[in-house]
């Protein structure tokens, strides 16, 4: 039965766990996988009391996270059995918070990849990212806030996007508290790993690099067999083609340390603004010739084939990618502009 938070349970729920990780160095160590599911799930019920939660996140954030404590943490987000019915073969995380970068081309790398028959989830919430979601409607991507609905988009289109606040409010409740600390918590992270759709590959973005590393073992730790993870522009999964880019993760459950050469000797910055959603709309139309953006898709689709197995190594999905592209269906646009 769940406390209320001003009672005395409710005020000291979590403070077993904030003491294991705040008592100091050579004192304090990180949660394991099960004591962060059991903290995270009093948080999500209401059973802590919100000072407590943010005591605990923020501390976490200071002393740096344990891949436990993010596999943790992905247990108690879980979502139900209903979401998982949906069986998509590829996660797509999108939580990136920069308030400057472009346009989200990597939303036509998953169309891109979706039209070769993998079933893509696209999730997230991006607190400054509105053309994400203005944009899907003229791509022709399905918004699904139910696993149902999830599961009947990926039969019909082989893509959706789930928003967080469908798929885990908790979730949403808890990124949301960047509002209140102005600090980002592990949550980011937890979300980026927690595949709520039991997805069989992973691609994940990261801004800060470190956490490629906590990324992949979390992974690991969950079970993962198939995972890439990059840095990408504002930390989506998302290619520069003009950079030398550090892959990271697992491939058939080894873990991976791959490098993909540029693919254009062009310069340009992915967070340059600029740009509306109609865009990408007339690059997949061929209305609009970019050869740096084109560049950024492909080469963006192929990481994501690599992540599904689709190809044995990563030229052989560069490849790939460049005839999906070649090959795409330049009218399965829905008809009218984007907002």
């Amino acid at each position: 039965m769940t406390q209320p938070i001003d009672s005395p349970a409710g005020r000291t729920a979590l403070a077993p766990f904030v003491r294991t990780v705040a008592r100091g160095p050579g004192r304090g160590r990180a949660l394991t996988r099960e004591e962060a599911a059991e903290a995270l799930g009093l948080v999500l019920d209401g059973t802590a009391a919100p000072e407590a939660a943010g005591a605990l996140l923020m501390v976490m954030r200071y002393r740096g996270e344990a891949a436990s404590e993010i596999a943790g943490f992905a247990d108690a987000l879980a979502s139900g059995p209903d979401w998982r019915q949906a069986r998509p073969d590829l996660d797509w995380p999108s939580y990136a918070a920069g308030r400057t970068r472009g346009l989200p081309w990597f939303l036509l790398a998953a169309k891109l990849v979706a039209g070769a028959g993998h079933r893509v989830t696209l999730h997230g919430w991006n607190a400054h990212r509105h053309e994400i979601r203005d944009a899907l409607p003229g791509l022709g991507i399905p918004v699904a806030e139910s696993g149902d609905a999830l599961g009947r988009a990926l039969d019909a289109q082989s893509i959706a996007y789930v928003p967080l606040e469908a798929w885990s409010p908790g979730g949403h409740r808890l990124i949301r508290l960047r509002e209140v600390f102005g600090l980002r918590s592990c949550i980011n992270t937890v979300l980026r790993v927690a595949n709520p759709f039991g997805a069989r590959a992973q691609v994940e973005g990261v801004f800060h690099p470190p956490y490629r590393g906590l990324q992949t073992d979390a992974g690991a730790l969950m079970g993962q067999q198939n995972l890439l993870i990059i840095k990408g522009a504002g930390g989506e999964f998302e290619r520069n083609p003009s950079k030398e880019i550090e892959l990271f993760g697992l491939l058939d459950g080894a873990e991976v340390d791959l490098t993909a050469q540029a693919l254009r000797e062009e310069t340009r910055r992915l967070a340059d603004p600029g740009g509306t959603p109609e865009d990408l709309r007339r690059l997949w139309t061929d209305a609009l010739e970019d050869e740096f953006s084109r560049a950024l898709v492909t080469g963006t689709a192929a990481l994501a084939l690599l992540a599904l197995r689709a190809a044995p190594d990563l030229a052989r999905a560069e490849a790939m990618a460049e005839e999906l592209w070649e090959g795409r269906d330049r009218e399965a646009l829905p008809e009218g502009d984007v907002a």
